[in-house]
């Protein structure tokens, strides 16, 4: 064997770089499966069976494509006292002995790590290839971070849209005469609730994801999540599928709602894509392309096509530079020193806040919430709460579908936590009660008041976010971007600041060990 091809389990792309320069008659190619990479953190059901069935499918198309294929399988008898993927990396180079590894850039920075010990531990020679799923290499991010005095989205979207000619006119202008649409994207459902909303794709398993399935119920018992609700694309041809689908139905009710939230609706508008991107098995530039051509042949509305294409050129390749440039630091930052645990109900959904129970129980049944669900709503507790940054991180990744740590781990430590002291952020994304109330209809039904700040009957997120102002009141009042929230927080007295604070204190989970005061 010249070359063994490790293709990890989120790098299922079609036109994976190494296979394009390798022999099938001299290269070989190895996918693991490690059920340590299952417990790494307490993953949800259905993240695991995404995972698995994906990458058993990538090896049939595969195999059939003429490559031969080293598949390590979760139970594998041979590697069953080696549940790490560097472990079963470490056996497969002893046996094999390539004259060389090859590599595409790992989606998570301890992998890497692990990874290259490994190699040279082994004594084999290891290749890192270049990524070409993503429209901005690390090193190029890196060279326009350095250029910038802050980090901020708006600024690397606008550049990539110039970069690579997205919703662009002849002159070089962005259509439309605006590089952004978000006051038009921005609104709630009407009073009445959402109307119909057409569906997201849904794959029946097939025989072998159902072998998964059957696999991961049997394997990971106890694990959290529900696998009645499977349906996710776990082929390249479902994948295209559920882009057509979106395109097609969703794209043009997606951009002005795309904010909102609704009981029992746990998709909304959404495209549902990030798992089968962050799979590889589409590539971002077909899903940017085909939401410009819809606009462009009047099949969706241009403030919808630019939200939704924002998401996959800005802020997801905005992410994975930051996550690149700031790691590891930015896996211990913890800038506002939160120390509480998370909320064991975080893993259940049983909570009687109406808006926390329903993200957290369709996140329990999906493995998916959309990402104010996330954030404004997940994210927005952890924060006010003082949930440590780590705790919540290792919470999301394990249990959407579509996390991945270079995506997940600066959208929840670095926005929603601020744990990094707003490295890519101007502010908090600290709100109360109120914005829960306007973008969804949660408070209709719950038993706390959004416009109560203390006692029995106030919302937590409403107590929980004065007494965060009263916590971080120097460090906010000296920002113009905060300062406003604190002037009114001095309107309050001390009588209700102290109520305030002990209404609070019943929803901040404390550090082990800790007990009430």
């Amino acid at each position: 064997m010249r070359d063994l091809i490790l293709i990890l389990g989120d790098q299922l792309a079609h036109d994976h770089p190494a296979l394009a320069e390798a022999d099938p008659a001299q290269d070989e190619v190895l996918l693991i499966e490690a059920p340590g990479e299952a417990t790494h953190v307490w993953s949800h059901k259905a993240r695991i069976a995404l995972f698995l069935a994906a990458m058993r499918h990538h090896a049939q198309a595969l195999r059939a494509a003429g490559w031969q294929v080293h598949h390590i399988a979760l139970d594998e008898p041979a590697h069953a006292s080696t549940p790490t993927l560097a472990g079963r990396l470490a056996a497969t180079l002893r046996t094999l002995r390539p004259a060389r590894l090859r590599v595409m850039e790992a989606g998570a920075w301890r992998l890497a790590r692990d990874i290259e010990a490994t190699a040279l531990t082994e004594g084999v020679p290891l290749t890192w290839m270049h990524d070409p799923h993503f429209l901005c290499s690390r090193a190029d991010f890196a060279k326009w971070a350095a250029r910038k005095r802050e980090l901020r989205m708006e600024w690397f979207y606008r550049w990539m849209r110039q970069r690579h000619h997205v919703l662009l006119d002849a002159s070089g202008e962005p259509e439309g005469g605006q590089w952004n649409f978000d006051e038009d994207n921005r609104a709630p459902y009407p009073k009445q609730g959402p109307g119909l909303i057409p569906p997201p794709a849904h794959f029946a398993p097939d025989a072998l994801t159902q072998d998964v399935i059957a696999l991961v119920e049997a394997r990971f018992p106890n694990h959290p999540g529900s696998l009645a609700h499977f349906g996710w694309p776990v082929t390249r041809a479902q994948a295209l599928q559920a882009l057509d689908t979106f395109i097609q139905t969703r794209l043009s009710g997606f951009g002005r709602h795309q904010d909102a939230m609704w009981e029992a609706t746990p998709f909304g508008w959404h495209s549902l894509l990030s798992a089968a991107l962050n799979l590889h098995l589409l590539h971002p530039r077909e899903v940017i392309a085909a939401a410009e051509a819809a606009w462009r042949q009047g099949r969706a509305e241009l403030a919808s096509t630019e939200g939704f294409i924002r998401q996959v050129l800005g802020w997801r390749e905005f992410i994975r530079g930051v996550y690149w440039l700031d790691m590891p630091d930015l896996a211990e930052a913890n800038h506002l020193r939160a120390e509480g645990d998370l909320p064991a109900f975080f893993w259940t959904g049983d909570t009687d806040m109406a808006c926390l129970r329903d993200a957290l129980r369709q996140t329990l049944d999906h493995g998916y919430a959309h990402h104010i669900q996330r954030l404004m709503v997940l994210g927005l507790y952890g924060l006010l709460a003082g949930v440590r940054p780590q705790a919540v991180s290792d919470w999301f990744l394990a249990i959407y579908v579509d996390a991945v740590e270079w995506v997940e781990l600066p959208n929840v430590a670095g926005m929603a936590l601020y744990a990094n002291g707003g490295r890519f952020t101007s502010k908090p994304y600290a709100a109360s009660g109120a914005y829960i109330q306007r973008m969804s209809n949660h408070c209709r039904g719950c038993r706390y008041d959004p416009k109560q700040r203390s006692g029995p009957d106030a919302c937590p997120y409403t107590a929980l976010y004065w007494d965060f102002l009263a916590r971080h009141e120097a460090e906010l009042a000296a920002s113009p971007r905060t300062a406003l929230m604190v002037r009114n927080l001095q309107r309050l007295s001390a009588d209700e600041k102290r109520a305030v604070h002990e209404t609070a204190l019943q929803w901040m989970p404390r550090p082990t060990g800790e007990t009430p005061a």
